[in-house]
């Protein structure tokens, strides 16, 4: 249900693992994507196409899941004994309420991937790790045998614990390419070209340090370094050049402080000169 761009592409890794897709639902581009990439599988309506079926993936966005969830509830769509699980990293199986009262057993089984698109999602998904949360030990049984089949690596996660889990999938990744757009605005700028090409290489090399050595031997730069007259310099060239990029420095140099000071790279008096600069500028 929901067949979609992670839904299809779970779909898809599910049938090559020996599970049998019996229909497919979704918004007006799913027969299309459906044709291309699950030929032979039926394109239905919601409560078509969960009737008969062991297991139902909601692969809608966030904020349907709960109505969608509970119009199957209403339709009498949902037969005892059906496992129901959604695909969201931010939401919790209190959406799956109607379900469970149904007589559902209710999962959540969450990809921490990016999917731009189906096939980044096939290509991708198998090696991920995948957050399972559950009700019970057989819903969670449940869904470390479908992140399995699909190849990721599934843990099992605190359904209360899923917004923070969220929150941080949104830094490593969302965030990412937000500040790597404002990077290459930046570079733009400073007459680089083609700057994405130039900051390639070291975003790629950067992560590559942090799988190795962890976070915060992997830090580099003018915070870590305590470094103050660069912070200065960086701050005064934003100000005049790109004045809405600033609180985005100043909040990121003082995270980069904190990382280099738990780690204790940084020394009280080089602390105390990168905050001071900081500080004149908040």
């Amino acid at each position: 249900m929901g067949a979609g761009r992670v839904g299809t592409a779970m779909a898809v890794l599910l049938s090559r693992a020996g599970h049998r897709i019996v229909a497919v639902s979704g918004g007006s581009q799913t027969p299309d994507r459906a044709a291309a990439f699950l030929p032979g599988v039926p394109v239905r309506s919601n409560e078509e196409a969960i009737r008969g079926a062991e297991v139902v993936l909601l692969g809608t966005p966030d904020a349907a899941i709960e109505p969608a969830c509970a119009a199957l509830a209403a339709a009498g769509a949902i037969e005892a004994g059906v496992a129901l699980a959604h695909l969201s990293g931010a939401t919790g199986l209190e959406a799956l309420a109607s379900a469970r009262r149904a007589g559902a057993r209710i999962l959540s089984t969450h990809p921490l991937q990016s999917c731009p698109d189906v096939q980044a999602g096939i290509d991708r998904i198998p090696g991920s790790a995948f957050a399972v949360s559950a009700a019970d030990e057989t819903g969670y049984a449940l869904g470390e045998r479908l992140a399995r089949d699909v190849g990721g690596r599934p843990f099992r996660l605190d359904d209360r614990m899923k917004p923070l889990y969220h929150a941080a999938a949104v830094f490593a990744s969302n965030y990412l390419v937000a500040v790597t757009a404002l990077a290459e605005r930046l570079e733009r700028t400073a007459g680089v070209p083609d700057p994405l090409g130039a900051l390639g290489p070291l975003q790629r090399g950067t992560l590559e340090n942090v799988e190795a050595l962890g976070p915060s031997a992997a830090l580099t730069g003018p915070a870590v370094r305590g470094d103050a007259p660069t912070v200065e310099r960086n701050l005064a060239a934003l100000s005049h050049h790109a004045p809405g990029a600033v609180a985005a420095y100043v909040a990121l140099a003082d995270v980069a402080l904190a990382l280099a000071v738990d780690a204790g790279r940084l020394d009280p008096e080089r602390r105390a000169a990168v905050e001071e600069v900081l500080a004149r500028w908040r």
